[in-house]
């Protein structure tokens, strides 16, 4: 490797995403910038060579760096609203000076033109037309516009005001997906019923009915081994929770939580609303994912002295055959999760948080008081609708919005929220790769989750040469490789 600069030890960073911040001898934040790979990013601002061949600017920012820090994160994603959040927070001298602070994407709609499409802007200005975001996730943020507007027949050609001169003009496809309003297919009042409709989904109404029906759809293709229509399926799913989701709250609150040092403010602010004895140092928080009360999963995480112990977080797969909904998804993970650390006798949180209001605080009672929790253990329940904090044997609680301890409660139950989310969205995906795999004669269940394993999906698999399969997946043979291959390339094709 070349040689770096004393003050950077690239042994000391990791590989993974994140935001470096750089401060000059005076302590003072001169440049802040994004990595999917921190490691291998920050080594080329210390590298002898990249030095001589940098521009003017960049090389004043090399020479002006005395320290350095680092946060890791989850995704890019993530690291993209922090990159931007510690930006505006610090106004870096050489972020300005080269330009590179960052814009996302929003979602505009001018009402003026007389038939409204979705269109994308950097800027949100103060010009009459309804802005939705900002969104970091550029590439989903176009697909789900795309697919929206297709989906609601909704015009997508530039044209300020269409009518029949320009209709004559337009391409075939974008006719087929288009209400046709120039041409007076539909009533200016039944476009803008249609387009009302995609605006709704931007305001959190009719979402999960969407989610829904193209889950349905998803399963549907998997089960009739359309296996490229459930992928494209799957993706569509996939933007539309990215895109739709409230996830900038998780970031904006979780990741602010997550780089402090701690939360004493969050912490001593629950301490007094809920009348506890001490600081809520350990706090554990449950939520529960599933698809109409299939794949159904739950997940735990922890936030120490106020921020996230990731190495405490737990995903459960529900077991029972019985159980089809949250409710009962949610007796379960807290019997498996409590009853355990009673049995072994080990430390119980200082809080515990249910997503969801009086019925899953009913729940966690009738659970607690089955498995012999401690009378005076405290938990509560955040509902979303109005962020109302749900007690056992007492009146809710109605926190300011501003409220630290509203704040920390937030994070926690965001983070618990995109865990499972995440989990169920990982058994989904394997349920699409594998199912084609169990129709493979001679496969068992060891050998598919091998075969995924070693090459990571099915479309992966069927590119390989039935050589290139027995070379790399032990005890697959060369005969077997070739029936694998030779089976999967005939289901594609379908």
């Amino acid at each position: 490797m070349p040689e770096e600069t004393p003050i950077f030890r690239s042994q000391d960073v990791p590989k993974t995403p994140g935001v470096y911040v750089y401060r000059n001898s005076a302590g003072d934040v001169i440049y802040v910038g994004k990595a999917r790979n921190l490691r291998s990013r920050m080594s080329s601002y210390f590298r002898p060579s990249n030095i001589n061949k940098s521009d003017p600017r960049r090389k004043a920012l090399m020479h002006s760096i005395a320290s350095y820090e680092y946060f890791q994160v989850a995704t890019e994603s993530e690291a993209l609203l922090l990159e931007t959040q510690f930006i505006k927070q610090y106004a870096p001298y050489y972020n300005v000076l080269m330009r590179d602070d960052k814009r996302f994407l929003h979602i505009r709609i001018d009402f003026a033109e007389k038939f409204p499409r979705l269109g994308l802007a950097r800027l949100k200005r103060n010009d009459g037309c309804i802005y939705f975001g900002p969104f970091p996730q550029t590439t989903a943020l176009r697909e789900t516009v795309d697919f929206l507007s297709k989906r609601f027949r909704l015009r997508t050609c530039s044209t300020p005001c269409p009518d029949a001169e320009t209709h004559k003009h337009c391409l075939e496809h974008v006719i087929r997906d288009c209400l046709c309003p120039c041409i007076g297919a539909v009533s200016e009042e039944e476009y803008n019923a249609a387009l009302q409709n995609v605006l709704n989904l931007f305001k959190g109404e009719g979402a999960v009915q969407l989610l829904k029906e193209l889950t349905d759809t998803m399963m549907k293709q998997s089960s009739e081994l359309d296996f490229e229509g459930a992928a494209a399926t799957r993706d569509i799913i996939t933007n539309l929770k990215t895109v739709l989701e409230p996830t900038r709250r998780f970031v904006n609150q979780t990741m602010i939580t997550r780089y402090a040092q701690s939360n004493p403010e969050g912490m001593e602010a629950l301490k007094e609303v809920l009348g506890m004895d001490r600081l809520p140092m350990v706090m554990e928080c449950f939520d529960m994912s599933n698809i109409s009360g299939v794949m159904a999963v739950g997940s735990m995480v922890c936030f120490k002295n106020g921020k996230p112990s990731t190495n405490d977080y737990r995903r459960f797969k529900i077991r029972s055959e019985t159980a089809t909904d949250d409710t009962a998804f949610m007796a379960e993970v807290l019997t498996r999760r409590y009853g355990r650390l009673l049995q072994e006798n080990l430390p119980l949180p200082d809080l515990i948080v249910l997503d969801g209001g009086e019925t899953q605080v009913s729940t966690g009672v009738r659970v607690f008081r089955e498995i012999g929790m401690p009378p005076d253990q405290v938990f509560i329940g955040l509902a979303k609708k109005q962020e109302l904090i749900v007690r056992p044997y007492d009146d809710p609680i109605l926190l300011p919005r501003d409220n630290p301890g509203l704040k920390l409660l937030q994070a926690i139950r965001d983070e618990a929220h995109r865990f499972a989310n995440g989990y169920n969205r990982e058994l989904r995906n394997q349920r699409i790769y594998d199912s084609i795999l169990s129709e493979v004669p001679g496969i068992g269940e060891t050998r598919r989750i091998q075969l995924i394993r070693t090459f990571g999906s099915v479309r992966a698999i069927a590119k390989l040469t039935p050589q290139q399969i027995a070379e790399r997946a032990p005890g697959i043979g060369l005969e077997t490789a070739t029936k694998i291959i030779e089976y999967l390339q005939a289901r594609l094709k379908r």
